[in-house]
């Protein structure tokens, strides 16, 4: 395996960000209207379309 590019590495930590769970703080302050967040994923079930 080669070193990863700069921006293959910035990308992977935006997608590693955006698949945190949801703050608490944010489903109460919607009174639980939000509850999951849409951008989580499981890096079994759904793969990430990277190119670089």
């Amino acid at each position: 395996m080669g070193k990863k590019s700069q921006q293959k590495k910035r990308m992977l930590g935006k997608k590693l960000k955006q698949s945190r769970r949801l703050p608490i703080l944010a489903s109460l302050r919607t009174h639980r209207k939000v509850s999951q967040n849409m951008f989580q994923r499981s890096w079994r079930r759904q793969k990430m379309r990277i190119k670089g």
